[in-house]
């Protein structure tokens, strides 16, 4: 059986350009998708797979992150004089030790955010989950990655198919040999000219990666857009540790365009029960 992975690292340091002005001064995880913040749903995920910690790749201006998952002690007494639950609260407030933050100094690079955890990460495998990529499906992605990672090891990442017409916007696979959900992985590189992507399988952001990528990335070698790739980092693992691609039975909404913020908050309202009539009802009138 391959190690357990307890820990995961949740790159949360990016400035939200796509959504500006509305990222001026709110961290882009903490924009609603119905009544929650997208950073609880990526949270909610790694706790329902298993994960023990949490570790917060920040910057500056995100300490509302930080503050969202503490105690609230003031609203919990208001809300207790007024005779109302606190069962709303219960998911945002984090376990003793549950949270880790690490402080990205700039923003070099997916793989530099994923490098500054090294320390708290250790020897172990770790999974690696993009916020802003709202995974919905039931067991969660994580959650189907793991069960898969228990039968064959080595480093995981989710796959989805899209149109080759999109493939330079994304991290893509070389896939080799399938097996079920599963797909070998045999090489991978990051965004591709137009024309050139050898498969139309790209990364949506999840991942579970033995902890020799970090001495992969201690190069701080840099690739496309000058940044420190994630990608480019685990293409050199291949061929040395087992790869696979986990093609995820969910949806996927792309949070950080304003066009997939909005998509994945109809979405998800649609799914709730307490909210979904007059989402619907409204959505038939516009």
């Amino acid at each position: 059986m391959p190690d357990r992975v307890r820990k995961a690292v949740l790159p949360v340091a990016g400035l939200g350009t796509r959504l500006l002005p509305a990222t001026k001064t709110i961290p882009k995880e903490m924009i609603t998708i119905v009544d929650r913040p997208l950073i609880q749903y990526a949270v909610d995920e790694a706790r329902e797979a298993g994960i023990e910690q949490l570790i917060f790749i920040t910057g500056r201006g995100k300490s509302a992150l930080v503050d969202y998952f503490d105690q609230a002690y003031e609203l919990e007494a208001t809300l207790k004089e007024k005779g109302k639950s606190l069962d709303v609260l219960a998911p945002s407030n984090a376990k003793f030790g549950e949270v880790i933050t690490v402080r990205q100094q700039k923003p070099l690079g997916l793989g530099h955010a994923v490098w500054c955890a090294r320390h708290i990460v250790g020897d172990e495998p770790f999974a690696v989950l993009l916020p802003d990529e709202l995974m919905v499906g039931r067991p969660n992605c994580l959650a189907q990655m793991i069960e898969a990672y228990d039968r064959v090891g080595g480093n995981l990442v989710a796959a989805l198919e899209v149109p080759e017409s999109e493939t330079h916007k994304y991290g893509v696979i070389a896939p080799g040999a399938s097996d079920g959900r599963l797909t070998e992985i045999r090489g991978m590189v990051e965004k591709p000219a137009r024309g050139t992507a050898p498969s139309n399988l790209m990364l949506p952001g999840r991942y579970i990666l033995q902890p020799d990528v970090m001495r992969t990335l201690d190069s701080q070698e840099t690739g496309a857009g000058g940044e420190i790739q994630l990608t480019d980092a685990m293409a050199k693992l291949i061929g040395t540790q087992p790869f696979h691609a986990y093609r995820f039975d969910g949806e996927r909404y792309d949070c950080g365009s304003a066009a997939g913020f909005v998509i994945a908050n109809l979405a998800i309202a649609l799914e709730r029960p307490d909210v979904a009539l007059p989402v619907r009802e409204a959505i038939k009138r516009l």
